[in-house]
């Protein structure tokens, strides 16, 4: 563990203007903290968690099944 660099980086820190903090506290705590939707498609995707859909027929019911849902 690097004391000497956390006490560094605590005066910088300390140092900044309250906009250069919130830029600070966006781009340690928000960006890329959440996956975007297009890589959450894509993980599901290359997974193959939605696979057993391709095994569904594409009509499950006609009208003469009843309500539609």
């Amino acid at each position: 563990m690097n004391a000497n660099l956390v006490e560094s980086l605590m005066q910088v820190i300390l140092s900044l203007s309250p906009a250069e903090r919130l830029l600070l506290e966006s781009k340690l705590f928000y960006e890329g903290s959440e996956p975007k939707t297009s890589e959450l498609m894509q993980m599901a995707q290359n997974n193959g968690s939605f696979n057993f859909l391709n095994e569904e027929p594409d009509n499950l019911y006609t009208l003469e099944d009843g309500e539609l849902i």
